[in-house]
């Protein structure tokens, strides 16, 4: 089962490295881990050439995997990545297995109060929207692209993969 390694990972100062260990773990676990960053660009291209050589190799590789395992900690703020956001409907509207992580058990509600505690009735943010609160830790949007949410990290979410691929039968 190929997989792609969706996250903001790849804006960490360590990125190849980190990759380079979800991959071994991948390996380990009889997967194979495909990671953003294993695209190679045109040398020569910055700006807005680069940008768009980066998504169409991500794009392509996403198409090129069985699923993807995506990231959904929340980066700078509250919500998890744009970008991984993005890479979650792409593999959904492409009919792909889905398998997200996050380290954030409560709700939206609870994630929210917690920075502003006085709160009460309908949730509202300090911008005057709503707080959704259909009891879930994610967007619904997200929540319910994926048909495994998993509260721990990249390598607990790789091990319920393998775990199910052999429970499924699959290698």
């Amino acid at each position: 089962m190929k997989i792609y390694l969706a996250g903001p990972d790849v804006f960490r100062p360590d990125a190849a490295a980190f990759g380079r260990s979800l991959q071994t773990l991948c390996n380990e676990l009889g997967l194979t881990g495909c990671f953003p960053l294993d695209n190679e660009l045109k040398t020569g291209l910055s700006g807005p050439d680069a940008a768009r050589a980066i998504y169409e190799a991500n794009v392509a590789m996403i198409r090129d995997c069985d699923a993807i395992m995506a990231n959904l900690n929340p980066f700078r703020g509250r919500e998890p990545d744009s970008g991984t956001a993005f890479e979650v409907g792409y593999a959904a509207a492409l009919g792909k297995q889905i398998w997200v992580y996050t380290s954030e058990p409560r709700n939206l509600v609870e994630q929210w109060a917690e920075t502003d505690p006085v709160l009460q009735g309908p949730q509202i943010d300090d911008a005057g929207m709503l707080v959704e609160d259909f009891g879930m830790n994610l967007n619904l949007m997200l929540a319910c692209s994926s048909a495994h949410v998993v509260i721990g990290t990249a390598h607990e979410c790789l091990r319920r993969i393998a775990a199910r691929q052999l429970s499924e039968g699959k290698e």
